[in-house]
């Protein structure tokens, strides 16, 4: 009976295959060799959904579990695999970033370690204001990726800083949207030049992690299209990533991944955008509803969604050429793969060329934000003497799938200062290793985590951290209590004093801000007076995923740094700054405020209700970060734009092409290296536009431009063009972008608030420069910041 029942069945499968065949005729076409349209029509209803929901992971050919269900993190070597075989279809691989590719450097079976490259993340990359280096970073991740048999990388993630307590924002590059465009722009072309494709994510408005999968984000049509979406529609357009990821959360009232207003309305229609939607991984919702919004592959897949489409395919809610025209997208970027074209990954990358590029992005990345009495570059210094945990200890990105686990190594501070020739301090060295070994062997779950929400979101019920929390554990516990005489004790055998202090954050948890603590600020002043009194000097490092509070110490040391997490070689970046090697050259990609309380969004942050939020009103509006400190003067820390040089700059010759605008105006300005040492400076360039119609911030960014490295004396001249987009604001009422008449002013300076040098010109007539979809309205009547309501 066995053998009978299996050659009815094996009769069976063959019949089918012969109903195929002739279905699609004498020969099956094939991915690659015919018509993509050809081949969509050659799947079945349940090839096509298999291919849709998961990327064929579901399907019979495919090899099961590929992602971490329920995590939205992809483990290691989600490789390319054969789920149509009869069509030639297979999957597209995928890795995670964006600070390196985040795959398992000893895969189940491999016979020997292959690493990758923790680069700076997003921040860090943002301080250098550098669209080339940037690029040059992109290439240099592609290549890994290529290397490694990945055809897409899920990344740059490119959600605005909306609030410093965002655990994701060191995955982010900055508060300001063009600042963030233009850089994730230059990091998507530098991935693709590779043939690999970079994704953009999370699309759109996820700036928070708290309640991540089901809240729902209320902003003003304006918001969104000059603040959340603006930097997503430059990166799309100046770099024309192969794909996009949408958000878990939901925007107005839906969730993005089910919003084709959203999706079609206004990204592929508007912005031209011919890529892949993808959903993030394992989001909630509807998988009809994604669908029919124009995703093209529901990620990670479950059977539950699977069953959803078959269901409604058959009852008539979802009609088959829905399928058939999604699945063009997924098929174009499978044929478009370095795959498709024949290349072979060599598993052999240049991981020692990649750190030499991660190094310089990571040095350049530097912001200097004190340098009393050139305390910087070190002069004359021999012995170091290294303080803070941090500084034996580097925090290279944050965690979760943002951040990186197949580097090699992560050099720390006082690593870094041995490598560039100084001595450090033996006995702060054991002290503070002892310290942090001791942390990791205890392994309990910081205090940070020590709650009832997170102990049950990771299964914890014994204190001890699980295995994803091993780069959380040095970060989050406080620092090493030290008392003024053990300070005391160093001072004569150094030169000078290093503080490093930390912060991390990650994926799933919003704690991307914590306040200085009081062990920290002991620190800090008992090291400051201690070694002021010696007549030494004393230098604070900050290795942080984000903003962080400096206004309580910030007059203590003599210098500070900020190194932000610096990839792998940020101990080597950081002695190249101090030694002098390179000249730092940042600038802040965010406002550094006096307290957590001065952040526009800090009441509402995360939402209603704040223990597990329903809604998150964006109250703010367009005023986020420098727009909202400087139109209502609240004072700050360090403003935006702000970075300082071991060099000095002088701006002349500001010239405009008109002082009527028609089309276009171009801008030059002429920055001369004034000092002794040669160095790179960022011409910062904001426009104050006319505020009669709307309300407008005091003044936005809307260009900026790097040096080359000037020696002493040189010169350069930086050019920028002003078109109508850039003067334009939007219009709900009208559904447009409208250029006001009148008096517009141009302002070039080294910083936001240190503006150099101002000149104006004159549109003579309100222009309509662009009509839009009116999609995206919020679904609560909102209440937004304004500067008529203070």
């Amino acid at each position: 009976m066995r053998i009978k029942s299996l050659f009815i069945g094996v009769l069976s499968l063959m019949a089918m295959q012969v109903f195929i065949q002739s279905k699609a005729g004498d020969r099956l076409p094939q991915l690659g060799k015919d018509k993509i349209e050809k081949v969509i029509a050659a799947m079945t209803p349940d090839e096509k959904i298999g291919m849709s929901v998961g990327d064929g992971k579901f399907l019979p050919a495919a090899i099961s579990k590929t992602t971490e269900q329920g995590t939205g993190i992809i483990i290691a070597n989600q490789n390319s695999k054969m789920v149509i075989p009869r069509l030639s279809v297979m999957s597209s691989a995928l890795t995670d970033g964006p600070s390196g590719v985040n795959r398992d450097p000893h895969p189940e079976g491999a016979t020997e370690y292959s690493y990758t490259t923790a680069f700076p993340t997003s921040t860090c990359l943002a301080s250098t204001w550098n669209t080339e280096l940037v690029e040059n970073v992109g290439k240099a991740y592609g290549n890994e990726a290529l290397e490694y048999d990945y055809d897409v990388v899920l990344m740059p993630a490119m959600n605005l800083h909306r609030n410093p307590k965002c655990g994701r924002n060191f995955e982010y590059y900055s508060e300001d949207p063009m600042l963030s465009g233009k850089l994730a722009g230059a990091m998507v072309r530098g991935v693709q030049t590779t043939g690999v494709g970079a994704t953009l994510k999370h699309f759109l408005a996820n700036n928070q992690e708290t309640n991540r999968r089901s809240y729902n984000a209320v902003v003003s049509q304006r918001a969104l299209r000059e603040i959340y979406l603006r930097g997503f529609e430059i990166a799309v357009k100046e770099g024309h990533p192969k794909a996009i990821m949408t958000s878990y959360n939901k925007v107005n009232g839906y969730y993005t991944a089910e919003t084709p207003e959203l999706l079609n309305d206004i990204v592929r229609k508007e912005w031209g955008f011919n890529g892949v939607f993808m959903t993030d991984f394992d989001g909630y919702g509807s998988a009809v509803a994604k669908v029919r919004a124009g995703n093209n592959m529901l990620m990670g897949g479950s059977q539950d969604e699977v069953k959803e489409l078959t269901a409604a395919l058959k009852d008539k809610t979802l009609d088959e050429s829905t399928l058939d025209k999604n699945l063009v997208y997924n098929m174009e970027l499978k044929l478009n793969s370095p795959r498709a074209k024949g290349h072979i990954p060599t598993q052999k990358p240049d991981l020692e060329a990649h750190a030499k590029i991660a190094r310089e992005a990571a040095s350049e990345g530097v912001v200097l934000l004190k340098n009393n009495n050139k305390t910087l570059p070190f002069k004359g210094v021999k012995k170091v003497a290294v303080f803070g945990k941090i500084s034996y200890y580097l925090i290279e990105a944050g965690t979760g799938s943002g951040g990186i686990r197949s580097n090699k190594y992560a050099i720390s501070v006082n690593e870094g200062l041995k490598a560039a020739g100084f001595k450090v301090l033996k006995e702060l060295e054991d002290s503070y290793t002892a310290f942090n070994a001791n942390i990791m062997e205890q392994n309990l779950v910081p205090d940070y985590f020590n709650n009832p929400v997170m102990l049950a979101n990771n299964g914890i019920k014994d204190g001890k951290a699980p295995g994803h929390f091993k780069k959380r554990l040095i970060p989050f516990h406080d620092e090493m209590a030290m008392t003024p005489e053990q300070v005391k004790k160093q001072v004569a055998n150094s030169d000078i004093a290093v503080i490093t202090l930390g912060r991390s954050g990650g994926e799933g948890y919003d704690n991307g801000y914590l306040p200085t603590s009081d062990t920290e600020l002991s620190l800090i002043r008992n090291v400051c007076e201690t070694y002021h009194a010696a007549g030494k000097k004393v230098v604070v490092v900050l290795n942080i995923g984000g903003v962080c509070e400096t206004a309580s110490w910030k007059n203590y040391p003599d210098a500070i740094l900020v190194a932000w997490q610096p990839g792998q070689e940020g101990g080597y970046a950081i002695a190249d700054v101090l030694k002098g090697a390179v000249n730092p050259s940042g600038k802040l990609p965010d406002s550094f405020f006096m307290k957590f309380e001065d952040v526009p969004s800090a009441k509402t942050f995360p939402g209603e209700p704040a223990e597990n939020p329903v809604n998150s009103f964006y109250k703010e509006g367009i005023y986020v970060g420098y727009r909202y400190y400087e139109t209502f003067n609240v004072p700050v820390s360090f403003e935006f734009g702000f970075g300082l040089s071991y060099t000095t700059f002088g701006y002349s010759n500001l010239k405009l092409s008109s002082d009527t605008f028609s089309d276009k105006i171009n801008v030059t300005v002429q920055v001369k290296n004034t000092g002794s040492v040669a160095g790179k400076e960022v011409a910062e360039l904001y426009l104050s536009a006319p505020n009669s119609v709307l309300e407008k911030p005091a003044q936005e960014l809307k260009g900026f431009a790097k040096t080359q490295l000037l020696k002493p004396g040189e010169s350069q001249t930086l050019s920028f063009e002003l078109d109508k987009r850039t003067l334009a604001s939007f219009r709900s009422g009208i559904g447009a972008w409208v250029a006001d008449k009148g008096d517009y002013k141009v302002h070039i300076g080294a910083s936001s608030k240190d503006i150099r040098l101002d000149s104006s010109f004159n549109l003579p007539e309100e222009q309509i420069v662009e009509r839009v979809h009116d999609v995206m309205y919020p679904n609560f009547a909102m209440e937004e910041l304004s500067q008529h309501k203070k």
